[in-house]
C-alpha cells in the first residue's frame, strides 16, 4: 500500500508540474502579445532560456537554501519513495522560475541579456528560495513566533505572496532603475502609444496561465489524500470575478479584461484552500479592480515604464491576496478559519520588503558593474544578441 501511494502522490505532483511547466508558454506568449513586434523573438528567448538559468540555479542551490536537501546522492536513494523528492523539487522548481518570467514582462524591450540571466540565477538561487523558506518551510522561526503571538501562522497556501509578490516587488526596482522605453514618455508631458503587437497572441498566454493555474493552486496540496475540491472552485470564482470587474472598469479594452482574471488568479492563491466561494469571487473582483486602476495610474500619471504591468498584476495583487486570506479565510465570512490578519499582514509585509530590497541590490549591483539597458541604436531595433525583427506596424492611442 505504501508503494501504490508513494506512486500516486509522485503522479499528482508530476502532473501539477507539468501543468505549471506549461504556463510557462503562457508567460511568454502574454509577453510576445504585449511588446511590439520587433520584440517579440527576443521574448520568446528570454523566458525560455531564463527557465534554464532557473532549473541549474535552484537545484544546486535553491532548493537547498530553502529545504536542506540537496541532490548529491546515488540514482537508488533518489528514487526512492517512486522519486517522490525529485517531482516535489520539479513542482517547487516550476514555482521558483515563474518570479523571473514575472520580472521579464516589466523590463521587457530595454534590458540587457546576459545581465538579465545573471539576475535569474541570484533571484532563484538565493533570494526567492530565502523567503520561501521562511513562509513554507519554517525557516529561522519566524512562523513559530508568529503561531505564539497571534495563534496563527502566516498562510500561502500557492503563493500569492511567496510567489506573485515577491516577483512583482522584485521587478518594481528593475523597471526603476531601467527607465522607461526611449520615446515613451515625452518632455512635453504627452505618452507615445506602444499597444499590443497581437492580441490574439495576449489572449492565448492569458488562456494558457488561466488553465495551467488549476495545477499551480490545486496539486499545491502536494499529496492526493490532501487534494480539494474547494481550491479548484474557489481558484474559478476568482477567476471569473477579476475578469467581470475587469470588464467594466476596464471598459472592454481587451488588454485589461485578459488581465483580469490573471489578477483573481495570483490573488487567490493565498487563501484558495480557506474561502469560501463567495469570499474567492470578492476577492478575484477586488484584484480585477487593482490591476485597472493601478495600471492606469502608474503608466499615465506615475510613468512608470513597467511593460505588462507586473507590479499591478503581481505585486500589489499578490499582496492583497496575502491580506485576503486573514480576511476571507475567518469563519465570521464563511472561511475554514485557523488564520490571523495580524499574522497575514506581517508575512505580507515580511515577503514585499525582502522582495523589494532585494531588487534594488540585485538590479543596483548589475547595473553599475555591467549595465543593464541596452544602448539606444539596439533598443530601436529590438535586438540583443541578434535576436530581432523590425516592425512597421502603426500604433494607436492606448494605455498599453
Amino acid at each position: 500500500m505504501d508503494g501504490l501511494k508513494n506512486g500516486a502522490d509522485a503522479l499528482f505532483v508530476l502532473l501539477g508540474a507539468i501543468m505549471i511547466l506549461a504556463m510557462h508558454a503562457g508567460f511568454a506568449f502574454l509577453e510576445l502579445g504585449t511588446v511590439r513586434r520587433k520584440n517579440q523573438v527576443n521574448a520568446l528567448v528570454k523566458i525560455l532560456v531564463d527557465f534554464a538559468i532557473s532549473t541549474v540555479a535552484y537545484f544546486f542551490v535553491g532548493y537547498s537554501v530553502a529545504y536542506g536537501v540537496d541532490f548529491f546522492a546515488t540514482a537508488d536513494v533518489l528514487a526512492a519513495k517512486n522519486g517522490y523528492e525529485l517531482v516535489k523539487f520539479f513542482f517547487l522548481l516550476t514555482f521558483a522560475a515563474a518570479v523571473p518570467a514575472i520580472i521579464s514582462g516589466g523590463v521587457a524591450e530595454r534590458a540587457k541579456f546576459y545581465p538579465q540571466l545573471i539576475a535569474t540565477a541570484l533571484l532563484v538561487g538565493f533570494l526567492y528560495p530565502f523567503f520561501e523558506g521562511i513562509a513554507w518551510n519554517h525557516r529561522f522561526g519566524i512562523q513559530a513566533w508568529l503561531k505564539l503571538a497571534f495563534s496563527a501562522e502566516f498562510h500561502d497556501f500557492a503563493g500569492s505572496v511567496v510567489v506573485h509578490a515577491v516577483g512583482g516587488w522584485v521587478a518594481l526596482p528593475a523597471v526603476l532603475l531601467l527607465g522607461a522605453r526611449r520615446g515613451r514618455y515625452m518632455k512635453n508631458g504627452a505618452i507615445a502609444a506602444h499597444p499590443p503587437s497581437s492580441i490574439p497572441f495576449l489572449a492565448l498566454g492569458a488562456w494558457i496561465l488561466t488553465v495551467g493555474w488549476f495545477g499551480f493552486n490545486v496539486m499545491s496540496a502536494q499529496s492526493l489524500d490532501k487534494m480539494n475540491g474547494l481550491v479548484a472552485v474557489n481558484s474559478l470564482m476568482a477567476m471569473v470575478g477579476g475578469t467581470l470587474v475587469a470588464l467594466v472598469l476596464g471598459k472592454n479594452d481587451p488588454g485589461y479584461v485578459y488581465n483580469g482574471p490573471l489578477a483573481g488568479l495570483v490573488a487567490v492563491c493565498a487563501g484558495s484552500d480557506l474561502m469560501h466561494p463567495i469570499g474567492a469571487l470578492l476577492t478575484g473582483g477586488i484584484a480585477g479592480a487593482i490591476f485597472v486602476w493601478m495600471f492606469a495610474l502608474t503608466q499615465n500619471k506615475w510613468k512608470i515604464d513597467d511593460v505588462l504591468g507586473v507590479w499591478p498584476l503581481h505585486g500589489l495583487c499578490g499582496a492583497w491576496g496575502g491580506l485576503a486570506a486573514g480576511i476571507f479565510g475567518m469563519k465570521a465570512l464563511g472561511g475554514a478559519g485557523g488564520v490571523s490578519f495580524a499574522a497575514q499582514l506581517i508575512g505580507t509585509a515580511m515577503g514585499v520588503g525582502i522582495a523589494l530590497a532585494g531588487g534594488f541590490l540585485i538590479y543596483g549591483l548589475l547595473k553599475l558593474a555591467m549595465g543593464i539597458r541596452l544602448d539606444a541604436e539596439a533598443e530601436f531595433q529590438g535586438a540583443d544578441l541578434s535576436i530581432h525583427q523590425i516592425s512597421s506596424t502603426p500604433e494607436r492611442e492606448s494605455n498599453w
